[in-house]
């Protein structure tokens, strides 16, 4: 009898001790659960810690901008998941490779369009140095300095990006072959040296070559166009690349602009950025190549059709593209798109398209949906060949310094299409 009031008081303890390890421990496990998850974001106890965006880093002279320059930002973009560029220094462009066409304020307006760029410094150094490079790394937070394939050498002979490579922050992306600033200033200068035998050499002279007359020859021996010296190759899946892919909501407000965008400069970029903001979806027309040598004169446009395109089509403020886009803007047009509004800026070289017979916007007019908006800034294509003819030795001196290292790089290499 007593022996089992002990084993059933013996029994009553042990379990007792038992009930307090389990309290104590879900006491001490609660306690541990509610650090863990105070120490985590959000306080999310199943959430892992969100990692730091990669930022990676361009930099450039940008100089009278085209597809080549953005598919580099767009393939930089994918390296990370943040793009900063640099946009280079009137100073520093003229001292390394000769004068710029495009002022600073106007390619920064040109690199901030890119869709893929979120971030832009101006008056970067045309060479990384160490003091820049640190500033990068710890001001910025860039985690990789991205550049093409192509060799960048300073005037000394040096590589420009040595010290990135280094220190083991370098990344490397594929050139755009068939394109430069240099490739496009040369299809001026050569229209210019075919135009001005027996002719005057003032610079209205030089002008008037691009505007009227008969076309230059073009490389396969006939005439046409003078963007016939381009070496594009387009190709489905480049303007795959290019495009956002995505078409406009169903009730959506959809603005058209039509227009050559020859040259893309800061102009277009600011006409369609006003565009854009009278709508939800801005659809943008862009001439054939015939289309803008009736209109303007046998030696343009400068840009082929898919080159300019390209150009639109990188454009944070526009949604698609029609590639050749009839001139007049018709009423079937209108419905097959759905087109709201049709715009067109007050600084364009169409500008006496209302003092003619055939006028191509007609029928928005008479639909009472046609809008005329002010132009942010005063440059057309023309304003920019003027740039190049008026100091086109200084140009020339540029081109020839730069073509020798270009035909190196395009010798014994085949078209390959990138990621």
């Amino acid at each position: 009898m007593v022996s089992s009031e002990l084993g059933r008081s013996e029994n009553k303890q042990q379990g007792s001790r038992l009930v307090t390890i389990w309290v104590i421990s879900g006491v001490v496990l609660g306690l541990s659960v509610l650090g863990l998850s105070l120490a985590l974001p959000h306080g999310g106890i199943w959430k892992r810690k969100k990692k730091r965006p990669i930022r990676v880093y361009m930099d450039g002279c940008f100089d009278m901008m085209h597809y080549g320059h953005c598919n580099a930002l767009r393939q930089a973009r994918a390296l990370g998941d943040q793009l900063v560029v640099g946009v280079v220094s009137d100073a520093e462009i003229t001292a390394n490779k000769g004068p710029p066409v495009t002022p600073i304020n106007e390619r920064m307006i040109m690199v901030s369009a890119v869709k893929w760029v979120d971030e832009v410094i101006p008056d970067a150094p045309y060479a990384i140095t160490e003091e820049f490079m640190k500033k990068l790394f710890d001001e910025y937070d860039i985690d990789y300095i991205i550049h093409g394939d192509d060799p960048c050498i300073l005037p000394d002979g040096t590589d420009a990006y040595a010290l990135a490579k280094k220190v083991g922050r370098y990344k490397q992306i594929k050139r755009t072959e068939g394109v430069s600033s240099t490739d496009i200033v040369g299809r001026m200068l050569l229209c210019v040296r075919e135009r001005s035998t027996g002719d005057s050499h003032s610079h209205s002279s030089l002008q008037r070559q691009f505007s009227h007359g008969h076309s230059h020859k073009s490389e396969d021996g006939g005439s046409g166009s003078g963007t016939r010296v381009s070496h594009f190759l387009p190709t489905s899946r480049r303007i795959v690349q290019f495009s956002n892919g995505k078409g406009p909501g169903a009730d959506a407000r959809i603005v058209y602009i039509d227009g050559a965008f020859d040259l893309f400069h800061a102009g277009h970029v600011e006409i369609l950025r006003l565009a854009r903001g009278l709508g939800d979806f801005l659809l943008v027309g862009i001439h054939t190549d015939q289309t803008v040598s009736a209109n303007r004169g046998g030696h343009r446009p400068i840009m082929n059709l898919h080159e300019r395109s390209l150009s639109v089509l990188a454009c944070r403020y526009v949604d698609e593209v029609i590639i050749g886009a009839p001139w007049e803007v018709s009423k079937d047009m209108i419905t097959t798109f759905n087109i709201s509004l049709v715009v067109h800026g007050t600084v364009a070289e169409d500008n006496d398209f209302q003092k003619e017979k055939s006028n191509p916007y007609a029928v928005p007019i008479s639909m009472g949906i046609f809008k005329l908006l002010e132009s942010p800034l005063d440059i057309t294509t023309s304003t920019i060949i003027r740039r190049i003819v008026s100091n086109h030795e200084a140009y020339q001196k540029r081109n020839e310094k730069k073509a020798e290292s270009e035909r190196r790089y395009y010798e014994d290499k085949t078209y390959v299409l990138d990621d």
